[in-house]
Parts: C-alpha cells; structure tokens; sequence
C-alpha cells in the first residue's frame, strides 16, 4: 500500500532464515568442548532448518491457534479427544526427527546427551511448547528401561516418526510419555496426594492396578501413557497409566477440561480425573515419588536448557532490532548505554548457554561420583538462577524494542510470556534451592571435593575467592541454611558459571563477566561499567554482525 501519510521507514526487517548454530558460538564451542563433536554436522543443519522463515511463521501459528478439548462425539459419546493445529505435529515431527526425544538413551555415547542438549536448546528458541512432552519422553526412558516389560515399548520409545495418533499402541510407529503428580490440595506438597491405587490381582511391581482420584496438572496429556503418583496404603507409588487398555478400550482417564495458561500456548496442559484407571506399578512399592523425583532430575535440566533457549532467542531480537533501528540520530546499537544493556545481556546469555552444556556433560558422565554429585547439586541450583534471571532478561530484551516488543504481532511477546513457566514446572524456585541443600547433605565427602575443585577454579581472583570463602562459612551453619537457601543457591550458579567462563570463554567474556555479577552493579542489566572495547567483543563474539 502507498500510504497519502506518510512513508513506513526505519523498520527493522525480520529476523528469520538464519543459522541458530553457526551463529551461536557459545552454543558451538560449548558443544566441542563438553564431548559433541560428532554430532556438529548434524547441530549445524538444526539450525540452518529451524531458522527458516516458515518456521517462525510456523512457531506463531501453533502458539495462536491453540489446542481444543473435544469431550464428546456428534452422537454423545464421551471421546476425550485433543485437537492440535498442523503447526504442533510439525514442530514435533522436528523434535523426534533430531531424537530429542530419547535423549541420549538410544545410543548411550560420550556427547550424546550433549548433543541433544544443543539441539533441545535451538529448538526451543522457535517453539518452545512442543518441548514439554519431548522432556517428559526423554527423562522417563531411564525409569522405565529398568522393568521387565520395558523391551516391549522400546521400539516405540526410540523410534524417530513422530505418531501423534490417538490410537492404541499397537497400531501406532512412535510413542510419548507424560507425568501427572500435581493435585488440587498439594502442589508440590507430594504427601498430600490423595490419589488411590487397588491391585487388580495380584500386589507388586509390574503388577496392575485400579487409580482413582484426580491430578490439577496432567503434563502432555494426549502421551500415550503416563507416569503417575497413587497412594499405596500408607505409601505413594509409581504408575505406568497408558491412554488405552490391552483391551483397545479407552483407558478409564477423563479429561475435565484444559489449563488456560499464561503462555506455553501450543501445548495443552489438562485436568483429570482416574475413573477405575488402569496402571502397572513401577520401581519398588512405596518408592514412587523417590521414582518421579529421578525423573526431575532430568525434567530440571530441560528446564534450564529451555530458560537459555528462550533467553538466546530474546537477546538476538533485540540485537537485530538495535543494529536496524534509528533513533536519535543513529542506530541503537551505536548509543553507549544501549551498548551497556546489550553487552550485559549478551553475558547472561553466554553464562546460561555455557552451564546447560556442562550440565548436559555431566549427565554423559553418569556413574562418576564426581560428576554425580556435581550434577545433583547444579541442576536444582541452575534451575533456581538460570529460570529466574532469563524472565528479567527477557523483559530487557522487549524494552530493547520499545512498543513494538509489546505488541503480540513481534516474537517478543510470546516468548516473555513463555519464560516463566520453567521457573515453576517441575520444582518452583524454593524447592530448587531447598534440594541444593540436600544435595550438598547427601554426600558431604563428595560436596567438599566440589568445593575444593571450584576454589582452584577461582584461584587468582579475589573477588571469587571472597565469595567462595563466604559460602562455605555460610553452608558451615546448620541453623541458618534455610533462609540463606536461595543467596546460597545464587553464589553457586554465579561461581560456577565464572568458573567455566574463566576456563573457556574469551579472556574478555569472563573479566566482565566477574566484574559486573560480583558487584552492585550485576544487579540491573545495564548498570555496569564496560570499556567500549569490551563492548565490542562481547556483542561480536555473542552474535556476529
């Protein structure tokens, strides 16, 4: 249109048909370093494919046109169907085309889980919904794979053609698992579960069982089964509750109606209820929520790699925007306290980016005493920082935009309101830092040895080496570790994170790094003191002009 008012200048143009990979080189070094090599090839063309135009026009569309609960047919039959826009099929028909999926359980290798970590966290920056059953399939392959029974769904499990039927097992080429644990009273409170489960014959593991009762939140729930938690008698156990019966009869799981959620959109999110559900017991009896917490353990690291996904693709909006945008008499890039909140940014993006990878290594290395412990402490700990720094990163990034990174047209909005779910799912900020404490209680041998490798990682520093000794007096006091849990928790993540950049980010990455996160200044994004120069490198290095 040729406006008779004016003319539509000064319009960043979009920021699509883009290499998520070759342009992130925190996320490919991270890679090369962590043990992925092999896998670079494949990463690379992730990320020419998910930065194609139509997949941002793809990743709208699913997130617009939401899914619909149908609980009856035409005729009244009660059908408890789901019904998604073409938009959902696809961007997981591209989560198990990569084999996000199933982790690195297929074929356990060095740099496997780092490579799905790479790939989980550019898919993320597209669409980030889709990713909520890829996690819940993924982190239940190593609970499952330990019963009898687990040969028999193992192809399925592992199969990369996505099958979004709603159809009985038998029938389908790939199939997904869900978790249901939250009910009404609880939340995170597990105990409070009221959920009941009644052998059917016999009691024990791999035996079945009735459930009856209900969950508030029923994650991914067109899965065709789920893990869920029931009460035992006294006890809670674990469940596999699969869509449909053996019978190829619905199973006995009602769908009351679908969360309506402040984002995560394209993914539905359901109320249900047990009517005479039938499940089989996994693990031990009595051992469920030991069973499910397992399963966190790999959720949480999802969460983290989801929070840096969403992170990344914010900071990159709002640089394109501020190299393409005038204002002032020169693009916002070119304004010195623009500069400022954009280097700060570009840090929190490289630290996030950077400490999911080493997190991702650290589930390659499982059976390492060493790593174990350093994996249950920081995954609980960077889910605490990582998903609450990226909610005010990201809000950062959409002032960078001004009134346009408000409005639901531009990426922005989508994805702020994206951002704070994996703050909550799967451990809210408190749960994470109060675990922290437990993990570091669980092995203090172990605990201490972490310590000891961080100070030499700090060593030369006096900054770090100030924080460090005020951790380790502050975890030296029973009493008060409680309510210190979250600065502790922080001071962690923080030292960790300088840690690894000091070891292997630019000299200039890690200095600034150090300078603006131990000091008030870290406290606001922008409120640092960086040389230009420093401000130049950084913003080359985090995206390249």
């Amino acid at each position: 249109m040729n406006w008779t008012t004016h003319k539509v200048i000064n319009q960043p143009p979009e920021l699509v048909d883009y290499n998520l990979y070759d342009t992130d080189a925190a996320l490919r070094e991270g890679v090369l370093r962590e043990g992925g090599s092999s896998d670079a090839d494949s990463l690379f063309r992730y990320g020419a494919l998910l930065g194609q135009r139509e997949n941002f026009r793809l990743a709208a569309e699913a997130n617009r046109h939401g899914p619909e609960l149908q609980a009856y047919d035409m005729h009244g039959h009660r059908v408890d169907r789901i019904l998604f826009h073409p938009a959902w099929t696809h961007f997981m028909a591209l989560t198990y085309g990569q084999g996000m999926h199933s982790g690195g359980w297929v074929e356990p290798r060095p740099g496997a889980q780092v490579a799905r970590a790479a790939a989980y966290l550019m898919h993320g920056q597209i669409e980030a919904g889709s990713l909520c059953p890829t996690t819940m399939t993924a982190a239940a392959i190593p609970v499952l794979r330990k019963e009898a029974w687990f040969d028999r769904i193992a192809p399925l499990l592992f199969s990369r053609r996505y099958d979004g039927r709603d159809i009985p097992l038998e029938n389908k080429t790939s199939m997904s698992i869900g978790m249901g644990m939250t009910e009404k009273q609880g939340g995170s409170d597990l105990r409070s579960n009221t959920t009941t489960a009644q052998p059917i014959g016999r009691a024990g593991r791999g035996e079945i069982y009735r459930l009856t009762g209900h969950k508030w939140f029923f994650s991914a729930p067109t899965s065709d089964a789920h893990l869920v938690l029931a009460r035992t008698g006294d006890a809670f156990s674990c469940f596999y509750v699969p869509r449909w019966r053996s019978e190829g009869d619905r199973n006995g799981i009602l769908l009351q109606r679908l969360k309506d959620k402040l984002g995560n959109k394209s993914n539905a999110s359901a109320e249900v209820e047990f009517q005479d559900a039938e499940g089989v017991l996994v693990g031990e009896p009595g051992r469920g929520i030991a069973t499910l917490v397992e399963m966190a353990s790999y959720t949480r690291l999802d969460c983290v790699l989801g929070s840096a996904a969403l992170l990344r693709q914010a900071f990159v909006q709002a640089m394109h925007h501020a190299r393409h945008r005038q204002a002032f008499g020169s693009t916002l890039v070119q304004q010195p306290l623009m500069q400022s909140v954009l280097a700060d940014l570009a840090l929190e993006s490289i630290a996030a980016t950077t400490l999911a990878l080493r997190l991702a290594g650290a589930l390659d290395a499982a059976g390492n005493p060493e790593e174990d412990t350093w994996r249950r402490v920081m995954a609980p700990a960077a889910k605490f920082w990582v998903c609450k720094r990226a909610i005010t990163a990201v809000a950062e990034c959409m002032e960078v935009w001004g009134g346009n990174g408000y409005i639901e047209e531009g990426p922005l909005a989508r994805i702020y309101r994206e951002t704070p779910v994996n703050s909550i799912w799967e451990g809210s900020g408190n749960i994470m830092c109060l675990d922290v404490l437990r993990a570091l209680g669980r092995s203090p041998e172990q605990a201490q040895a972490m310590l000891g490798h961080l100070a030499q990682a700090c060593a030369g520093d006096a900054m770090l080496t100030a924080r460090l000794h005020a951790l380790r007096a502050h975890l030296a006091e029973p009493a008060a570790l409680e309510p210190r849990a979250r600065r502790l928790a922080r001071d962690l993540v923080l030292l960790v994170q300088a840690a690894l950049l000091r070891q292997h980010a630019p000299q200039v990455v890690a200095d600034t790094f150090i300078r603006s996160r131990f000091s008030e200044g870290g406290q606001v994004f922008g409120a640092c003191d960086f040389t230009p120069a420093e401000i130049a490198a950084l913003l080359a290095w985090a995206w390249p002009d």
